[in-house]
């Protein structure tokens, strides 16, 4: 009786923690999103490609369908930013798509008299750099014709920017014509394989010197790109490659017939890097793969093992109960999510599989054993019910006392606490919160108290037992390998301590993730503000004013005045927010780094917001001052234009707004971009010398950009200037203002060119004001 009850309470106990499986199964499979069209023609279009832009996941992956043809035909019309054809689609794959374009995947090559003895050459060029789409290795190149070399040029991120070549040679003996082609490789034919790549070049070189011949036996020879074992057999004469008319008549359609074969992935980032971010394209019980298909990484999404449908729109369950199944015939199959379970009918016993144990009748005696142990097993359920759930609660007590130490020792916090004891100062600064504490004051992180998402981590709003309204950040995962890293950056940012800097109140290290607690900044972005059109209270010229020098005094003071240089490495203007009374707080120092002062220069992973990323960070991978300077120019240039950094609207170099303002600069026609409030309320002189600020901290050579603290001086003797003009009229030409140690003087590098009769430019217009330090 003591071994029964010693096996009922392990029984008892897991059948209180394990939960029984939910039976309420979808079984719809969806490939498409809802109200968009499935196919065109006989091409079955799944997400996330899509026909029309809100049906696919974004321009990359629209489809066109052309329904001049019967049956309609779908096109890519956006395939890269370096590729400008249109590719009609064949087939569309989880892992690849299958295109053709005759005038993109054929390269020709005409030689002698009749074409007044020159060269007449075209080349196979195909780029997809910055797209999802890359060459397959499952493509060749075929070369027909005498004597030609068809050279390849590849170039891959796979193979650290290096370029690859290859190609094949073709030869012919001295035929009489005409001569049949009949499979490639073979007489007249060369083929080879390519690898995979973001670009393809294909050249034809006359080869028949190298041969020893006087001249070509064919005037015309022709290269093309498609899918091995597209096309390996034809049949047509040499003698056709004197006339290259001809030969693309007769023969153009059945060679393009032959696919190109590309592999596409979701661009820019691998799985680790996505998997918290809300531009996720991994849906419900489905899982990602990472692709490295680009330095810049790519990845897909597969259904888990058990579901089946797509997995970029949500993956549902395969009732393998309707389905194939290794149940028994005559047992019970119980579908569950994801799997399913046999069962032996009552007076049999096993597994109830076909290839398990199956299920085998039970003896009468056995029969009766089993009733005896049944309402044995019944009795003692429920005498020992309360003991079980004793055990159950010590159990996950200890369970999350253990789990809170590893978290705490695992995320650096021995390493604090040593810290801390050494110097004492700290203590006052850095706060070490329980989890139980930030559980309370954010409702157990309860999703109504999100305030934002971000790829840095999630942020909740709490109130702290003494009723102090706070921010809590979820961070992502800390690298085991880099926690002195962070501790050493949680201690050097809750020491900061300027009236323009979100307050780092202290940290809970109990979690999985780390919490970071922050000061509650009640106003909002910088970004809403600016964005918001139908805000009571729009930012006027002068608050934007304020607003610029506040931040740039951030900066200058991270830069320049904490023991060691702190470079924030994501200023933009989410990361800005406002007060009760609008003065500007600069946030979210998730990526930000210090470094010894003897360096000059931090080299990390490429990390950052897209419209606001150093171009010079972005291709070294050496993070300096002078990018946080590039960045807080794209924020100058959104407080003077009023518009968003990156413009869906726009493509090319025009979705840039720093791209478009340079160009208005080099134009010398700023009134065009600037906000229409700032051009009405702002002066003339300010705005130029505002805009030629922005310009200079936006110059593509971080050399050539001012320092923060310049910034800054040069901020605020605008704002000083403009204080000054409204107590009285000021003439600025040929004036110097002192302050600080600056000087101001003249540039005539830049002159306003306005588009209204009514509108005079002053002197300072066209000549805005420089700093100089001295």
């Amino acid at each position: 009786m003591l071994v029964h009850s010693g096996f009922l309470l392990i029984l008892c106990f897991f059948t209180v923690v394990v939960a029984p499986p939910s039976n309420e199964l979808e079984t719809t499979t969806i490939s498409t999103k809802p109200g968009c069209q499935s196919r065109c023609g006989n091409i079955e279009i799944p997400y996330p490609f899509g026909i029309g832009s809100k049906c696919s996941k974004d321009t990359y992956f629209n489809i066109n369908c052309n329904t001049s043809f019967n049956p309609p035909k779908p096109y890519l019309l956006h395939i890269g930013p370096y590729e400008y054809y249109t590719y009609e689609v064949v087939n569309i794959s989880e892992t690849q798509i299958y295109v053709k374009n005759s005038k993109a995947q054929l390269s020709m090559a005409c030689y002698g008299k009749g074409f007044d003895n020159k060269t007449q050459n075209s080349t196979i060029y195909m780029a997809f750099v910055g797209s999802p789409y890359t060459f397959s290795d499952a493509n060749q190149v075929k070369s027909i014709g005498c004597d030609d070399l068809a050279m390849l040029e590849e170039f891959s991120y796979l193979t650290n920017y290096s370029s690859d070549g290859g190609g094949c040679a073709s030869y012919c003996r001295r035929f009489q014509s005409p001569v049949s082609v009949g499979s490639c490789p073979g007489k007249g034919c060369c083929q080879t394989s390519i690898s995979k790549g973001e670009y393809l070049g294909v050249k034809l070189y006359d080869m028949h010197s190298y041969w020893g011949r006087d001249s070509k036996l064919f005037r015309c020879s022709f290269a093309f790109i498609g899918m091995i074992g597209g096309y390996d057999k034809f049949n047509f004469s040499l003698s056709h490659l004197n006339d290259p008319t001809t030969f693309l008549k007769n023969y153009n359609k059945e060679f393009m017939g032959m696919p190109l074969v590309l592999d596409w992935s979701i661009m820019d980032y691998n799985c680790t890097q996505v998997q918290n971010s809300t531009d996720y394209a991994c849906q419900k019980n489905s899982y990602c793969i990472d692709i490295n298909t680009t330095r810049f990484g790519g990845y897909q999404c597969r259904c888990k093992k058990g579901y089946e449908g797509n997995p970029y729109l949500g993956c549902q369950d395969i009732n393998e109960c309707e389905k194939s199944n290794q149940c028994v015939s005559f047992g019970t199959c119980t579908n569950t999510p994801g799997s399913y379970h046999c069962s032996c009918p009552d007076g049999y016993h096993g597994d109830g599989k076909r290839y398990g144990m199956s299920c085998i009748p039970v003896p009468v005696s056995h029969s009766k054993l089993a009733i005896g142990v049944g309402l044995g097993t019944g009795t003692g359920l429920l005498l020992l019910l309360p003991t079980c759930f004793w055990l159950y609660k010590f159990h996950n007590k200890r369970k999350d006392k253990k789990c809170r130490e590893k978290f705490f020792k695992r995320n650096g916090g021995l390493l604090l606490q040593q810290q801390i004891l050494t110097d004492q100062g700290i203590l006052e600064k850095t706060r070490l919160f329980t989890v139980k504490e930030l559980k309370k004051a954010t409702d157990n992180f309860n999703e109504s108290r999100i305030l934002g998402q971000g790829g840095q981590g999630t942020v909740y709003k709490g109130m702290l037992s003494e009723g102090k309204i706070v921010a809590i950040k979820k961070s992502k995962l800390v690298d085991e390998n880099q926690v002195e890293e962070f501790i050493n950056e949680v201690v050097m940012l809750s020491q900061i301590i300027h009236r323009n800097v979100v307050k780092l109140l202290g940290c809970c290290l109990e979690t999985e993730v780390p919490l970071l607690v922050y000061e509650f900044i009640f106003n909002g972005t910088l970004f809403d503000h600016i964005q918001d059109k139908t805000d009571e209270f729009l930012l006027s010229w002068n608050m934007r004013l304020r607003i610029a020098v506040e931040v740039a005094e951030a900066l200058t003071y991270l830069h320049s005045a904490t023991s060691f240089p702190i470079y924030h490495r994501d200023i933009k203007s989410t990361n800005i927010l406002l007060d009760e009374k609008y003065v500007a707080k600069v946030s979210d120092f998730g990526t930000s780094r210090s470094i010894a002062v003897d360096h000059t220069h931090l080299t990390t992973l490429v990390k950052g917001t897209f419209g606001y990323l150093d171009p010079e960070y972005f291709q070294s991978s050496q993070f300096t001052e002078k990018s946080d300077v590039y960045s807080f120019g794209v924020v100058l240039v959104e407080l003077l234009t009023g518009q968003r950094p990156i413009s869906s609207a726009k493509t090319g170099e025009e979705r840039s707004l720093a791209t478009r303002f340079l160009l208005c600069m080099e134009a010398e026609n700023l009134e065009k971009i600037l906000d229409p409030q700032v051009l009405e309320q702002g002066k003339r002189e300010e705005l130029t010398i505002v805009a030629k600020l922005a310009q200079r901290c936006l110059n593509l050579n971080g050399k050539k950009r001012p320092t923060m603290k310049e910034v800054a001086i040069e901020l605020e003797i605008v704002r000083m200037s403009q204080m000054h003009s409204t107590a009285s009229e000021t003439k600025y030409e040929d004036v110097q203002l002192r302050k600080s140690k600056a000087i101001l003087i003249s540039d005539n590098n830049y002159t306003w060119t306005s588009t209204s009769d009514n509108i005079i430019p002053s002197s300072l217009a066209a000549h805005p004001l420089k700093i100089h330090t001295i």
